[in-house]
């Protein structure tokens, strides 16, 4: 046999003996996955792991789920990067998709690797879980947690020489880059407040997805006002740094006013829609004390609007901590120990405000005139937005959503009678509504601001009748107290 003959049949032994390992192992690793139990397998890897360590140029970093009760950043960072990235390595994946949300949420299995490449470099994770079974150990996510949990760790491993571009630049990406994967994906939620958590600051708010269908495209304003307040928050969004050169906490104040029905929370949910921002929706009466107050919006999140409406009938913004009377019977302090306005103005710009970046914060109001002065000085409520009537302009919008027309011979009738008879958005998508044959819904919507435009001149007219009397009473009585004075100055005399 020739010496080339000689290495060849070498060769091949050895490759079906390699052939044969890999085989062997790749078994072993299955049979591992589908019937040993997962704090077996967990063991047996580890043990692997650290064997073949020793003898790597490899370093790995453990990313636990938490830092001590706190959340871990990285981890939730790295959980929604590695979502989506499948390696060859990979064999299993954890897909899901609650109601209403609009993407699938994919995940690694337990266990799994992922191999990821960064600036030409190659980083490998795993995600490892491990059962314990301890009732001292807690974790805040889990409400069983005290009987059986489970501790969840991400091991990144790479070079050795690559730890300064794993801390200084792949970390950061991969958080930057989830922040973005993150907003890009999720459903816009409302939040509103779960009472009976008032002490568990992980389960203060209930979320609910916001089907709301409101853009500012479907808007009944007029054209420059939503591009005003579009453009306002556009400008908001790119000023972080700004805000921060500045020393100014990153947020934007919204007063909403006008009558009902002219759209303050279809503007809102506008807004949410825009920006992918989840609206929190703040109740200030259910509140007993400005503490509860502090925890409701610590709790809440970044990129998100927090909405307080009708804030002049919620609550009676009077500072009754400073007016207490401390010599009333305990009952009475109990009565008033209320959301203050010092509170409340507290956390609109004051210390408080600054606890968030990026943070939207609307008030609604039927009668502005009602708010005390301290809310609406500048600072405070950046942009005042009057919710007016609707407008010509509203009503065309109004008319192509609802009826799919932009042009009919009623339209000038209808656009003369709005300019002079006080109509809301709401009344007249009501009367668009009530038809699906484009001429009866207009002629019905000239009947409705025909007896509007009556009930308005009735209205003034008694208005007008009941003022002409209190004046003729009033001068009665002057007239009355004048004879009085008069025969009483006579009998002195």
């Amino acid at each position: 046999m020739s010496s080339s003959e000689s290495n060849f049949a070498t060769a091949k032994t050895v490759l079906s003996t390699l052939g044969s390992i890999a085989a062997t192992a790749v078994v072993v690793r299955t049979v591992a996955h589908d019937y040993l139990p997962h704090e077996f397998q967990d063991y047996i890897f580890s043990a692997l792991r650290n064997v073949f360590n020793k003898y790597s140029n490899q370093l790995t970093m453990v990313i636990e789920e938490f830092d001590g009760l706190v959340t871990n950043e990285i981890y939730e960072a790295a959980e929604i990067y590695l979502g989506p990235k499948i390696s060859p390595n990979t064999r299993r994946l954890k897909i899901s998709k609650p109601e209403k949300e609009k993407h699938f949420n994919i995940n690694m299995e337990r266990n799994e690797e992922v191999i990821d490449t960064y600036k030409g470099q190659t980083f490998r994770w795993i995600w490892i879980c491990r059962q314990i079974e301890s009732r001292n150990f807690y974790n805040p996510r889990d409400m069983n947690s005290t009987i059986r949990s489970e501790v969840r760790t991400f091991e990144l491993t790479f070079h050795k020489k690559n730890q300064d571009l794993v801390i200084n630049s792949y970390l950061p990406y991969i958080i930057n880059q989830s922040i973005i994967n993150k907003h890009e994906k999720k459903t816009v939620k409302i939040f509103t407040v779960d009472y009976e958590n008032m002490y568990n600051i992980n389960n203060l708010w209930a979320p609910v997805s916001l089907d709301h269908p409101a853009t500012f495209e479907t808007l009944a304003m007029d054209t420059e006002q939503k591009d005003m307040i579009k453009n306002d928050l556009d400008r908001f969004l790119k000023r972080k740094e700004y805000y921060r050169k500045i020393g100014k906490a990153w947020k934007r104040g919204y007063l909403l006013y006008g009558p009902p029905g002219t759209g303050k929370s279809s503007l809102i949910a506008a807004m949410a829609n825009y920006l992918n921002f989840d609206i929190y929706d703040l109740e200030l009466t259910e509140l007993r004390r400005n503490s509860e107050l502090r925890r409701l919006l610590v709790a809440t999140a970044n990129k998100s609007i927090l909405v307080v409406e009708d804030i002049d009938c919620t609550i009676d913004l009077q500072d009754r901590q400073a007016n207490r009377d401390n010599s009333q019977p305990g009952y009475y302090r109990e009565e008033e120990r209320k959301v203050t306005l010092s509170g409340f103005l507290n956390f609109v710009d004051g210390l408080w405000s600054s606890c968030g970046d990026e943070r939207i914060i609307i008030f609604t109001t039927n009668h502005i005139e009602k708010l005390d002065p301290a809310l609406l000085r500048p600072g405070r409520m950046d942009v005042h937005i009057n919710m007016s009537y609707c407008t010509p302009c509203g009503f065309k919008l109004l008319a192509a959503n609802y009826q799919n027309i932009k042009d009919h011979f009623l339209f000038e009738e209808i656009e003369n009678l709005i300019k002079i008879v006080k109509v809301t958005p709401a009344e007249v998508a009501e009367q668009l509504l009530k038809s699906n044959d484009a001429d009866s819904a207009l002629k019905g919507l000239i009947e409705f601001i025909h007896s509007k435009q009556k009930e308005n001149e009735e209205g003034e007219a008694k208005r007008a009748e009941a003022e002409a009397s209190d004046k003729q009473e009033n001068a009665q009585k002057e007239e009355s107290q004048q004879g009085n004075q008069e025969t009483f100055d006579s009998l002195q005399v």
